[in-house]
């Protein structure tokens, strides 16, 4: 372990530079492919085994065998980017237009990276073996983690373990919560067709827009009036696309929303209720509706022995870089590091990264989202505690 920090230490310089030549040239899900092939040549001449065109995309998986049996896990991150336009004022802006890692999985890819460098570099004196999980398209359903685990790529690991940079906190500070974390996510799309008409005559036309304005104000009473008050559930409009004439009455319209939950339970509930208020409106409106419903990422769910264990490890050392482990509460973003957790015990923890300086920091997905880089060695010093004494327990 004091040779694997010491290492980590001595390449804190290169974590940087590794997360901002990713930053600087960030690439949307299911298009990765420069980043998957940068990853690529990282390995390429090391002694290990690399997988490429891992799952529904380019990810990556690389397996560490350690020089003594034990225990197999598992270390996963991210890397692809989101469509947003970068406003942060850095000197590595990103350089694809419309394109931005405002999610912080350049520097998810970059600690991992160096980490699993220095495990090879140690491999003969590890116990077990290690799989680094570089994943692709995180941001976009279905993402890459279903279809790696539905691969069988991960069906010897006994436990895995991931990480998240978010600015809650100063760097320094992880973060970490048991049992359901983030939300479970799905998509909706209502299509309504009535018949159009002239606004001078309503009573020969069938509006659309008024039967969608009833459809937005009606589905909130899911929450408030058909989920139990100690469950939680967020139901969100993001479009509605009826933008026509002054005078035309419109013939048809188009909805987009965002359903959050944490369990199974209240996602049946939300989509049940969804498909009674559609079937509602069209016999109260006399339209015809279509509606898609799609599940996007489950709740994600750390598993509470191996939670205790990460936070066990984490409180007992002695690191000036690592100063403070806090208990968080649920967050409603959602993760599709879930699949990986519903089969596998998984431990998914957090790590401050608000700027020096900053009170009011910008959250993730925002255009001017920025991460203090002292993060970067907090993430890979605390995932080198809890490797070590994993593979140490046997």
């Amino acid at each position: 372990m004091k040779k694997l920090i010491t290492m980590l230490e001595q390449r804190k310089n290169e974590m940087i530079e590794i997360r901002r030549h990713l930053h600087q040239h960030p690439e949307l899900s299911f298009k990765e492919k420069n980043t998957a092939a940068y990853i690529e040549n990282f390995y390429r001449g090391k002694p290990v085994k690399i997988e490429t065109n891992v799952g529904n995309g380019y990810g990556i998986i690389v397996t560490i065998n350690g020089g003594k049996p034990g225990k197999t896990i598992a270390l996963r991150a991210d890397f692809d980017a989101l469509p947003i336009q970068e406003e942060a004022d850095v000197p590595f802006k990103s350089v694809n237009d419309g394109v931005m890692h405002a999610c912080g999985h350049d520097a998810h890819t970059a600690y991992l990276l160096v980490l699993a460098d220095c495990l090879i570099e140690l491999k003969d004196e590890l116990a077990g073996t290690i799989k680094i999980i570089h994943q692709h398209a995180e941001e976009a359903p279905p993402g890459g983690a279903k279809s790696i685990v539905e691969g069988g790529y991960l069906d010897d690991v006994e436990a895995i373990f991931g990480v998240h940079v978010i600015p809650i906190a100063p760097a320094g500070t992880i973060g970490y919560r048991s049992e359901y974390t983030f939300s479970g996510r799905s998509y909706f799309n209502l299509k309504i067709k009535a018949r159009g008409g002239h606004g001078s005559s309503p009573h020969k036309a069938n509006d659309a827009i008024v039967a969608g304005a009833h459809f937005v104000t009606t589905v909130q009473t899911i929450i408030s009036r058909r989920l139990d008050p100690m469950e939680t559930g967020v139901v969100t409009i993001g479009s509605f696309d009826g933008k026509g004439t002054f005078n035309v009455i419109k013939d048809s319209i188009e909805i987009e929303g965002d359903i959050r939950y944490y369990n199974s339970q209240t996602e049946k509930l939300i989509s049940q209720e969804l498909e009674r208020i559609v079937k509602g409106i069209e016999v109260t409106f006399g339209v015809t509706c279509e509606l898609t419903y799609e599940i996007g990422y489950p709740p994600l769910y750390n598993d509470p022995d191996l939670t205790k264990f990460v936070v066990d490890t984490l409180t007992q050392i002695n690191d000036n870089d690592i100063k403070n482990i806090i208990e968080v509460p649920k967050m409603t973003p959602s993760e599709d590091f879930a699949y990986y957790s519903e089969k596998i015990p998984g431990a998914y923890y957090f790590i401050g990264c608000t700027p020096k300086g900053i009170e009011n920091p910008y959250f993730n997905h925002h255009p001017k989202f920025d991460i203090d880089e002292d993060s970067l060695i907090v993430a890979a010093k605390s995932v080198a505690y809890i490797v070590t004494n994993y593979l140490s327990d046997n």
